[in-house]
């Protein structure tokens, strides 16, 4: 690459990288990120109350990984200065071939060529798609089925519930001369309330 292209993306990582580390200062200002002031206010008067956890949790997690992208394209600035000045600047890592200058224009701190960094992406979507092992252990009812299986949905499970409500065998539980009544103080009418009232 001729010098007037490296002096021009190196001058392009230095923006880039102040640009991220005036970001992490702003999100530490802003108290994104280092904060042990409550994002949240109580949700009710109960200390500790879990969508208050929740809520700061969420908010802290947030915050760090905000942080933690910015902390990487920094690393990423910074192998690429260094390969500037160790002349490897704009070489895939992966293959050894040159970078078109369209990708480095776009993010100058690329470390593969498109066709290099398209099959690491690929590699990282198979392994977020590799599932615990307790899942093929657990069953039809707690995963996905397959398209060869009938899955079981909402309405299954009602359907099952259900069936354990209706039984056949009500002897003992209802007597007719009951009428649905449990205590025998409940078959007292109203009318025989105010009948026991003095006048």
């Amino acid at each position: 690459m001729e010098k007037k292209k490296l002096q021009y993306f190196k001058e392009k990582l230095i923006n880039e990288h102040n640009r991220a580390l005036n970001l992490i200062n702003q999100m530490k200002e802003n108290e994104v990120v280092n904060s042990n002031i409550q994002a949240t206010g109580e949700l009710s008067f109960y200390d500790n109350h879990p969508s208050d956890t929740a809520s700061e949790m969420f908010e802290s997690e947030k915050g760090l990984a905000l942080k933690a992208n910015e902390m990487s394209i920094i690393g990423k600035i910074n192998n690429a200065l260094s390969s500037i000045e160790n002349h490897t600047y704009g070489k895939c890592k992966n293959c050894g071939k040159e970078i078109i200058e369209e990708r480095l224009e776009f993010i100058p701190y690329a470390e593969n060529c498109v066709e290099c960094q398209k099959s690491i992406d690929n590699m990282k979507v198979a392994e977020q798609n590799n599932r615990c092992v307790e899942e093929d252990v657990l069953g039809i009812p707690f995963r996905a089925g397959s398209s060869d299986q009938v899955g079981i949905d909402g309405s299954d499970t009602y359907q099952t519930l259900e069936s354990f409500n209706k039984s056949d065998d009500t002897v003992g539980y209802y007597d007719d001369d009951d009428d649905g009544y449990v205590e025998p103080i409940e078959r007292i009418s109203n009318q025989q309330y105010k009948n026991q009232l003095p006048d």
